[in-house]
C-alpha cells in the first residue's frame, strides 16, 4: 500500500486532543486515502470538518480497524488497553496517547526530535509521552547530547487542557461564577479552579511522596533519553490557564556550562523557539505558546546556587494539545509512514 492509500483512524476524535489530531492531520497534509473517526456511543453521529468536507464520528467497536494502517488513540488508558491490541491484530500500527503502554519495555516511547529511531523497534504500538514530559525535555535534549545532564529539577504549571475539554469548560464556568460572585461546585477537578492553583490531581504514592504525574515525568525522561541514571525531581501544579503548560527547570551538567552556551545550543534546535528578551522582560507565556507547534524557551540564566558553574535555569511554555499531545502523535505517524 502506498502512502497516499493509507487509512488512518482517530480514536477519541471528539475530545480536546482528538480534535487537534484531526486538525494536525489536515494542516500537515498527512498522506491518506481515508480518515475514520471513532468515539464512544455518546458522541457517535457528530460531524467534524476535514479537508473541506464533514466526517461522521462512528462508535468504536472491535470491528472498527479493518483496513486501517495507522490508528491514533486518545481516549484514555482503559480504551487503549482494550482496543489497541485489537487494532494491532487487525494490521494497524497504534500511536497511543495514554499512559497504558509508556513504561512497557517492548513499546517505544517517542519524541521525534529526540529518539525518532526508536520507532523502528515497535511491535505494533508506539507510545506518545506525557505532555509535561514532552514540553520539559524536548528543549533539553540538544544540551544533553553535548554535555550530559546529570540532574534535573522542574516545576510544572499545567493548564486545563491537560485534563481535557471538560476541565477547560469547568475553568470557563468557574471563572464566570467567581467574577459574578456566584457559588460554583467543581465537578471535574477536586478543587476550585478559578483564581487558584493546586497540586496536580493525580494520586500521591505514600512511599515516595510524588503524585502520578510527577512520577511519569521522572520515569519517561529516563526512558526517552535512554539514561537510567539521570536524577529527576518534579513538582506538578495545576494553574487556571486554559491552554499551554509552562515549566520552570534547573539542570546540572557533567561539565561546566554557561547560559550563553545553552542559548546557542537551543537556538538551532528543532521544535523549539527562543523567547528570551530580558530588556523587555518578555519570556515564554501560555498566551504566546497556545496554537504554536514550537516549545518556547527563555529566562535562560546561570544557576546562582551552583558555584561550580555546571547548572543553568530556564523557563519554557508549550501547547499541551499540540506538541504535548496531538502534534507529537502525528509526527510519530509521519515517521511510521516513511
Amino acid at each position: 500500500m502506498s502512502k497516499s492509500e493509507s487509512v488512518v483512524a482517530v480514536v477519541g476524535a471528539t475530545g480536546a486532543v482528538g480534535v487537534e489530531l484531526v486538525r494536525c492531520l489536515e494542516q500537515r497534509d498527512f498522506p491518506l486515502s481515508e480518515l475514520r473517526l471513532f468515539s464512544s456511543a455518546r458522541s457517535a453521529g457528530r460531524k467534524m470538518p476535514f479537508r473541506g468536507s464533514e466526517l461522521t464520528v462512528q462508535e468504536l467497536t472491535e470491528s472498527s480497524f479493518e483496513g486501517v494502517s495507522i490508528a491514533l488513540f486518545s481516549a484514555g488508558g482503559g480504551t487503549s488497553r482494550r482496543f489497541a491490541p485489537i487494532a494491532v491484530k487487525s494490521g494497524a500500527t497504534v500511536v497511543d496517547n495514554s499512559s497504558a503502554f509508556r513504561m512497557d519495555d517492548s513499546v517505544p516511547l517517542v519524541v521525534p526530535e529526540i529518539n525518532a529511531g526508536a520507532v523502528r523497534g515497535h511491535k505494533g504500538i508506539v507510545a506518545n509521552p506525557n505532555c509535561a514530559a514532552i514540553i520539559s525535555i524536548t528543549p533539553l535534549w540538544p544540551v544533553h547530547r553535548r554535555n550530559r545532564i546529570r540532574r534535573l529539577i522542574l516545576s510544572t504549571y499545567q493548564s486545563a487542557s491537560g485534563a481535557g475539554a471538560a476541565a477547560m469548560e469547568e475553568l470557563r464556568q468557574a471563572t464566570a461564577a467567581y467574577l459574578d460572585g456566584r457559588a460554583f461546585e467543581p465537578k471535574v477537578l477536586p478543587h476550585p479552579y478559578a483564581f487558584n492553583v493546586f497540586s496536580h490531581n493525580t494520586p500521591i504514592d505514600p512511599a515516595t511522596g510524588y503524585n502520578e504525574e510527577e512520577t511519569k515525568v521522572i520515569q519517561e525522561t529516563r526512558k526517552i533519553f535512554g539514561d537510567a541514571d539521570i536524577r529527576v525531581s518534579a513538582t506538578c501544579i495545576r494553574v487556571p490557564v486554559l491552554r499551554a503548560h509552562c515549566v520552570s527547570m534547573t539542570f546540572e551538567c557533567e561539565k561546566p556550562i554557561t547560559a550563553a552556551d545553552v542559548r546557542s545550543i537551543i537556538g538551532d534546535a528543532p521544535g523549539v523557539a527562543l523567547v528570551d528578551d530580558a530588556e523587555r522582560n518578555y519570556f515564554p507565556m501560555p498566551v504566546d505558546a497556545s496554537g504554536r507547534d514550537d516549545i518556547l524557551v527563555g529566562r535562560i540564566r546561570q544557576d546562582a546556587s551552583d558555584p561550580t558553574g555546571h547548572s543553568v535555569s530556564m523557563f519554557v511554555a508549550g501547547d499541551q494539545l499540540l506538541k504535548g499531545a496531538a502534534l507529537n502523535a502525528v509526527q510519530i505517524a509521519e515517521l511510521l509512514n516513511v
